[in-house]
Formats: structure tokens, C-alpha cells, sequence
């Protein structure tokens, strides 16, 4: 083949601003499909499963996971905890404007990492943040345990994309130098 017939064969690259639009578009469908998930799972467990109305309010599912109800009223790891009507408007003004901050990175965000990263904050973020304006609370209802023995917290959905997220973009951080992975020293 000549090289003519092969720079015909392969696609011509995409302009630097074609990729930057590419990239914003997936990432922000990525983040509407957390959020719909999110939401669709936290609708079967409040309504069809009635997780609330259960004895203990819990469904064991596996020796090792359950689906239990929790209210949140705070944020991570239950810190800031909102008792009163105050307390959760504040909670929403403050996750919302974290989720404008984490909008604003995501749309100047050219690394395709970095974007899926901050796509995955977005919409957990936002599937919180929805509950929380709908309901006075975040609904919780994963819990990964072994014995007694829990590693987490009761999470949902919206909690582990963000936890994802946040570890993509730490390990990318911390790990990584202009693309390429720190050598190692013998």
C-alpha cells in the first residue's frame, strides 16, 4: 500500500478542539447515566422493595451484603450532619456549589481520565444532592459487611461513583507524571 492509499486508510486526527467537545459530551452523559442509576435504584428500594417498611428495615441479600435503609442527614462518613431544616439547606448549598466547582474542572478538563473521573463525581453528587432537596436526606442502602466487620459505610450508588472518582483522580495524581507512570529505581 502507498502512502497515499494509507493517509486515506486512516482517519485524519481530530482537531484538539473536535476532541475537547468529544470529551465534555461523554463525560457529561456519563455523569446523567450515574445519576439516572442512582435514582432508578433508590426508587426500587424505597418503593417495589419497600426497604423501609422490612423488618430491621434490611434485605439480606449475600452472607457478606445487605440492603439496609439508612437516612443520611450528612455528608461523607456521616460528618455536618443536618438535623433541621437550616442544617440540610445549608448541606445542599454547599454540595451543590462542590458539584459547580467539580462542573466547571470537568468542562476545562482535556485528559479523558481526569473527565471520566470528574463525570463520576458529577452525577454521585448529583443523585445526593437531588435526594437531599427532595427528601431532607441522602437514601443509603448498600452494606458490604463481613461478620460484624464493615468497611464502609451504608453507601449508595451516587457515594461509590464519587468514591471511584475521587480515587481516579488521586491515583492519577499521585501516580502519574505528564501521561506516564513514575519509573521504577533499582
Amino acid at each position: 500500500m502507498s502512502d497515499v492509499e494509507q493517509s486515506q486508510a486512516r482517519p485524519a486526527p481530530l482537531p484538539a478542539d473536535e476532541k475537547l467537545r468529544r470529551n465534555r459530551s461523554r463525560a457529561l452523559m456519563l455523569a446523567f447515566l450515574i445519576l439516572l442509576v442512582d435514582q432508578a435504584v433508590k426508587w426500587v428500594v424505597t418503593y417495589p422493595l419497600n426497604l423501609q417498611g422490612q423488618p430491621e428495615r434490611t434485605i439480606h441479600i449475600l452472607a457478606f451484603f445487605d440492603l439496609r435503609w439508612v437516612e443520611n442527614n450528612g455528608v461523607s462518613l456521616g460528618l455536618l450532619s443536618a438535623d433541621n431544616e437550616w442544617g440540610r439547606w445549608l448541606l445542599v448549598a454547599l454540595t451543590a456549589g462542590i458539584a459547580i466547582f467539580v462542573a466547571i474542572w470537568l468542562w476545562k478538563e482535556r485528559k479523558r481520565t481526569d473527565s471520566i473521573a470528574l463525570a463520576m463525581v458529577l452525577g454521585g453528587a448529583l443523585g445526593n444532592i437531588l435526594d437531599r432537596i427532595r427528601l431532607g436526606y441522602v437514601v443509603d442502602y448498600a452494606d458490604l459487611h463481613f461478620g460484624e466487620w464493615r468497611p464502609f459505610l451504608v453507601f449508595n450508588v451516587g457515594d461509590a461513583a464519587i468514591t471511584i472518582g475521587v480515587l481516579l483522580l488521586l491515583v492519577r495524581a499521585l501516580l502519574m507524571r505528564d501521561g506516564k507512570a513514575p519509573k521504577k529505581e533499582v
